[in-house]
């Protein structure tokens, strides 16, 4: 099997859960290098792994086929080009830019050198949403009218990330959190026929968003609502879904993150398995009016899949589940 050497531009903890253990674990890659710009800490997780003081020198490595970008929101553009100017591949967190225009010109430099970009939409992969999108395409509950997709915290103090806190670009809580529910939406439903946006400011000295809705209308009157609030004390079901046949309700359970952060290997039977009492519920009604309640049990969530896809485009061009034109949908309505 061939192996994609890999770089990491960053260690802390994106690097540490959400990427590394997956490059590792996945035989198609080797995880060749980290930046590391203080503490040194990858090779201990990574023995061997090499660590550099600045990204300039992780891009400079000519070994180096493929880059992750899990930097700041605001600097995903100029690694993106650099990178891509450098002759490797790139996976890029998101948002992949701050705006549509910074995403062509990526694509157009991306093909001109011949490199493939990748978005890291790992959300797809989520214990929770595989389980409502099985059960959406599945047709059991009829004629759909209303999708709430929600990503809700209780976060009152300003956080410690500047990039997240300040008035940079892509910054604020829509740009940290809606790349995921509209990417979700949009894997499921496809581009909007229009759509309406409301941000709103409500923790004290904010100088960013800290609430959104985007309501997403499709046609046959499906209405499509993402949500998220760092000021909600008792969260709401992360999914409802209502059609003519039924509701689901589904809280936002996946585990993965959780158990990552305690180092838990992706081997371990019991990763990615939601705990007992996660389930979501499931009320149809027949054409007596009967209705009938249905607890599920999620998917087992696990994103080495997206890995996978990476790997299969690299070395054999299969189409990465992601598309370009997905990833401008959701940034033509980031930044409307």
């Amino acid at each position: 099997m061939k192996e994609i050497v890999t770089g990491l531009m960053a260690y802390g903890m994106s690097g540490k859960v959400f990427h590394a253990p997956f490059v590792n674990a996945h035989p198609g890659f080797k995880l060749r290098a980290v930046t590391e710009r203080n503490k040194k800490i990858a090779a201990a997780d990574y023995p061997g792994v090499i660590s550099y003081d600045t990204i300039e020198d992780l891009i400079a490595d000519e070994a180096i086929e493929l880059i992750i970008i899990n930097t700041p929101n605001y600097t995903h553009y100029d690694y993106a080009e650099k990178s891509l100017k450098a002759g490797k591949h790139i996976l890029v967190e998101k948002p992949f830019t701050a705006t549509s225009t910074e995403a062509k010109a990526l694509f157009e430099l991306a093909d001109s050198v011949g490199k493939k970009i990748f978005f890291y939409q790992n959300r797809r992969w989520d214990s929770d949403f595989t389980t409502v999108r099985e059960v959406i395409q599945s047709g059991k509950l009829g004629k759909l009218s209303e999708v709430h997709f929600r990503y809700d915290r209780y976060r009152a103090a300003i956080g410690p990330k500047t990039f997240k806190e300040e008035p940079l670009a892509a910054s604020g809580l829509m740009y940290d959190l809606a790349p995921h529910l509209l990417d979700q939406a949009i894997s499921i439903f496809g581009k909007p026929d229009s759509f309406y946006k409301i941000l709103g400011k409500n923790r004290k000295d904010t100088k960013v968003d800290d609430y959104f809705s985007i309501h997403l209308s499709y046609p046959d009157s499906v209405n499509v609502f993402v949500h998220a609030n760092l000021l909600l004390v008792d969260p709401l079901p992360a999914f409802v879904v209502n059609g003519s046949l039924g509701s689901l309700h589904k809280r936002r359970t996946d585990i993965q993150e959780e158990q990552l952060l305690k180092y838990m290997k992706l081997d371990n039977p019991i990763y990615g398995i939601e705990a007992e009492g996660s389930e979501g519920k499931l009320t149809l009604i027949d054409e007596e009016g009967n209705k009938s309640v249905q607890l599920l049990p999620s998917q087992r969530g696990n994103y080495l899949p997206l890995f996978e896809a990476v790997y299969q485009s690299i070395v054999n061009d299969v189409e990465f589940p992601v598309s370009r034109g997905q990833v401008l949908t959701q940034l033509e309505i980031l930044e409307a």
